[in-house]
């Protein structure tokens, strides 16, 4: 992967910014230059440990450039953060400069969103999707494994579509080890549901790996498509209930 890339979930909390931290381990391994971009990050106060800290811890300190440009205290939306803290927006231009910046000197900025592909960051509703139209740039999907997710994914992928913004693929952030019937049909599910592919699934508690064996493992978990070694996932869901014998 080159250039620059939009990292958005389907939802929060669903393993966003370890996946980002995969997606960055994978370019750094193979010998790119690697720059991280949070635009908000909320629910921290200053001074705090935020997902650009994480993303360099995982992937590697001294390898990875990262810059955040605002930062609000409550853990809400943006923008409503920002309104109730009685600070600026952020501006979706300044993101935008930002990132061509960080991109004329590094081979591949990710650009992690705030949940959600349609969070506002401004009073306007201005949002990650904007930032990847007007950056030309394709937006990775993180996804839940579970129930549910089928809705949200297929939700963000008409999203994209209606604003003519191009996908780069689908990631499950947080696979369970043992995943039962939901997670294991959803694999095949999330690709014909959506229309995009299923380009990798990062393990369920990844991010509490150490640093050097996460970036050993992290190939094994993401596609060729997203700098990665893995086949796409495939697992074949369970067979239905046995039919009654006569």
């Amino acid at each position: 992967m080159r250039g620059v890339v939009c990292v958005s979930g389907a939802g929060t909390e669903i393993g966003k910014t370890v996946t980002t931290a995969a997606v960055a381990a994978c370019a750094v391994g193979a010998g790119r230059s690697v720059a991280v971009l949070k635009p908000a990050q909320t629910g921290l106060a200053p001074g705090e440990p935020g997902d650009v800290a994480e993303v360099r811890r995982l992937a590697g300190e001294d390898r990875v450039t990262g810059a955040e440009l605002v930062r609000y205290p409550d853990p809400l939306a943006p923008e409503t953060a920002a309104r109730r803290a009685g600070l600026p927006y952020p501006s979706v231009h300044r993101i935008v400069e930002e990132a061509e910046k960080l991109a004329a000197s590094h081979d591949l900025v990710l650009v992690e969103g705030a949940g959600g592909l349609l969070v506002r960051f401004d009073a306007e509703g201005a949002g990650l999707a904007d930032v990847a139209r007007l950056l030309a740039a394709p937006v990775l999907v993180v996804v839940q494994a579970g129930l549910g997710t089928l809705n949200t994914a297929a939700l963000t992928a008409e999203a994209l579509r209606a604003r003519r913004v191009e996908c780069a693929g689908m990631v499950i952030g947080s696979m369970p080890a043992a995943p039962g019937l939901a997670e294991r049909c959803n694999v095949t599910d999330l690709p014909r549901c959506t229309g995009l592919p299923l380009e990798g699934a990062v393990p369920e508690g990844a991010g509490s790996l150490e640093p050097a064996a996460f970036r050993r493992q992290a190939p094994t978990w993401l596609t060729p498509a997203l700098g990665g070694a893995a086949a796409p996932p495939g697992l074949t869901p369970p067979p239905g209930p046995a039919r009654p014998t006569t």
